[in-house]
């Protein structure tokens, strides 16, 4: 919805759907095994875990917070409690879709029981979760086969102890990938070394303002041209890389939560103008920022 009041244009928008699941204080797992011609269900959140497998869906596209990602034949995501996440029709034309999902409660796996050393793969895999995760298709087709035995069991303790089963299956597939950006998920990046930890909260901090090499470095007790080796041997991304992703993460967020306009965004999220912060959005995203909101709002009343 656009408001025009005083030369200004705003944006009035809907809340993100908060759903309330199914699954009560006395289930383990909520699991559902759906038939269904399309996905019609909006970017939505809950409170609990969930995990979705599904068959024929080439051509729908995936939201997960910032990330939109069109699909192949199958796809396996795992989402964390309170991110965003839907999966459109988008250009999908087959009609016979099977949808497989699977919620819980955090309380299911408290953090005592994830610190036991048994359970770290399993511990990580939901860390990741708060980003959302993707994995690949060949380890999607190797747990075809326990996705379709799961949905048909059951209720009981075989069932519980099945998917436990999957869920560690998926902790130690090595080909998956997280979704949403940290920024949008306001998760916390987990580092292994306390130097990267140093700066990435640094930059979580000062996003918004000019963030120099030589500031960072000395912040690492490291040399410019030393940490910026160690930073992208740490993280995967140059520091550049890192700080635009961080900003566009805020962006986005603002984008899907406020009504503030495009260029307020650009500017309270680090950018310097307009025009390199679509220009950034639009290579990272795949959209624009007004696409992206768009995406989020589907409807717009004119007042």
């Amino acid at each position: 919805m656009r408001i025009r009041h005083a030369n200004l244009i705003h944006y009035y928008m809907p809340k993100i759907l908060t759903e309330i699941t199914p699954l009560t204080n006395s289930d383990c797992f909520y699991v559902v095994d759906r038939r269904k011609k399309e996905f019609d269900f909006p970017v939505h959140r809950h409170l609990e875990y969930e995990i979705n497998f599904i068959k024929g869906c080439k051509g729908a596209r995936r939201v997960v917070g910032d990330s939109f990602e069109v699909l192949g034949d199958f796809d396996l995501a795992i989402i964390g409690p309170g991110l965003e996440h839907s999966w459109e029709q988008y250009e999908c034309d087959f009609e016979d879709k099977r949808e497989i999902t699977i919620q819980f409660n955090p309380s299911l796996l408290p953090p005592e029981f994830l610190d036991r050393s048994s359970m770290h793969p399993i511990r990580d895999l939901l860390f990741e979760a708060r980003q959302g995760v993707a994995f690949g298709t060949d380890a999607i087709l190797s747990l075809y086969k326990d996705f379709d035995e799961v949905a048909q069991k059951p209720k009981g303790f075989d069932s519980v102890m099945s998917m436990l089963g999957i869920i560690n299956r998926m902790a130690l597939i090595t080909d998956r990938r997280t979704l949403s950006s940290t920024s949008f998920a306001r998760a916390e990046e987990s580092s292994n070394s306390r130097r990267i930890s140093k700066v990435e909260k640094a930059i979580n901090e000062n996003f918004r303002e000019e963030l120099t090499l030589n500031q960072l470095a000395d912040i690492a007790g490291m040399s410019p041209s030393s940490f910026s080796r160690f930073f992208k041997k740490s993280t995967g991304k140059t520091l550049s890389e890192y700080i635009v992703d961080i900003r566009l993460g805020h962006a986005a967020r603002e984008l899907a939560d406020s009504t503030k306009t495009v260029a307020e965004i650009c500017y309270e999220s680090g950018f310097n103008n307009v025009s390199n912060f679509n220009r950034a959005f639009k290579s990272h995203r795949g959209c624009t920022p007004k696409d992206f909101r768009d995406n989020y709002r589907k409807h717009k009343v004119i007042i």
